[in-house]
């Protein structure tokens, strides 16, 4: 047996999966949407496993501040401000030549999800904002497509296994997943917490892929390493028969454009405002205290908003969830800039 006949050998030799759940692995084609934390931990275990072909698609660049919790990245990609879909192209072909890998450099919105999808068998999430969440819900549902949640902050970490027509969907849990507005920039983040959320989820993504679907997991799982706490939380009671999502008079709101998170450039000034899709009620005491924490720059506050001066941009969060980032015109990097700070 030469080298590349032996790489799955151990795999092999695990008894759920064997030759048979081996060749399922090679004939499966997934879609990672996000290439930061999650994004690059899922994509090397699913490449280093022998999924056939492997879709990424990811908006961001390679920054410093990656390299402590985003796996496939090097000191290179961060100089050069590689795309990050890019940068994980090029070292997962490193890792495993053998596969087919094909990434994007997109934002992924309505537009452009449904031609991420044709062939997917399944979605992994690995995205930083519940918008893109919400979007890769519908289309799911749509599609019956299985797509597997996951995010995580600090020590804290969570994931579900969404399966149409079987699991509630996203829309359906809205109620029952804490939606805390920490970001990795605002509360930072352990690595430990990423490879656990990454663990959960690509081993769900191979039971499917496999054909072991009996094995899933079925609750939705939540844990925070530093304080020694886990919860596996069964919620098939959550499904919601008027789910606009899933239901049987399902509409897809969030492949709506009146639904989605709305961005525009404000006519006759540097600014772009962002609205996300889902109406918030902001705790702006909150969120000063912790832009104040950051000590990115100077913090002001009313009983209507928060300013946060950030290098030569400035972003004003409103109590409705919008934000206004003035001195851009660039709605990508708004949305970047927005998102580093609320999820």
């Amino acid at each position: 047996m030469n080298d590349g006949e032996d790489r799955y050998s151990r795999q092999e030799r695990f008894t759920p999966i064997g030759l048979e759940g081996q060749k399922r692995l090679a004939d499966s084609s997934i879609l990672i949407i996000g290439a930061g934390a999650l994004g690059t931990g899922i994509a090397e275990t699913m490449v280093r496993a022998g999924v056939g072909h492997v879709r990424i698609a990811d908006r961001d660049y390679v920054e410093w501040s990656n390299l402590q919790r985003q796996q496939l990245f090097s000191e290179s990609d961060a100089r050069e401000r590689l795309p990050k879909a890019v940068a994980a192209h090029r070292r997962l072909k490193e890792i495993n030549s053998s596969i087919k890998i094909d990434a994007h450099v997109i934002d992924v919105t309505l537009q452009e999800i449904e031609d991420l999808l044709p062939g997917i068998q399944l979605i992994l999430d690995a995205t930083d904002n519940f918008d893109t969440r919400l979007l890769i819900n519908d289309i799911a549902q749509k599609h019956g497509i299985p797509w597997i949640y996951g995010g995580c902050v600090g020590s804290y970490g969570i994931t579900y296994t969404i399966v149409p027509g079987e699991t509630p969907c996203l829309n359906c849990l809205l109620g029952s997943i804490p939606l805390g507005g920490d970001t990795c920039d605002t509360a930072g983040i352990i690595p430990p917490a990423v490879q656990t959320v990454v663990a959960h989820q690509t081993t769900e993504a191979m039971k499917l892929l496999t054909g072991n679907k009996q094995a899933l997991r079925g609750t939705l799982l939540s844990f925070d390493l530093w304080r020694n706490e886990q919860a596996s939380i069964k919620v098939g009671s959550a499904i919601k028969h008027d789910c606009h999502s899933c239901g049987p008079d399902r509409t897809y709101p969030f492949l709506s454009a009146a639904n989605l998170q709305k961005t525009e450039v404000l006519c006759g000034r540097d600014t772009v405002q962002i609205r996300p899709s889902v109406r918030r009620d902001v705790n702006l005491t909150q969120v000063a205290n912790s832009l104040s924490q950051l000590n990115e720059g100077p913090v002001e506050s009313n009983p209507f908003l928060v300013s946060i001066k950030l290098h030569d941009k400035r972003m004003v969060i409103f109590k409705d969830g919008r934000a206004m980032i003035h001195g851009t015109k660039d709605i990508t990097e708004a949305k970047r800039i927005y998102h580093r700070y609320f999820g």
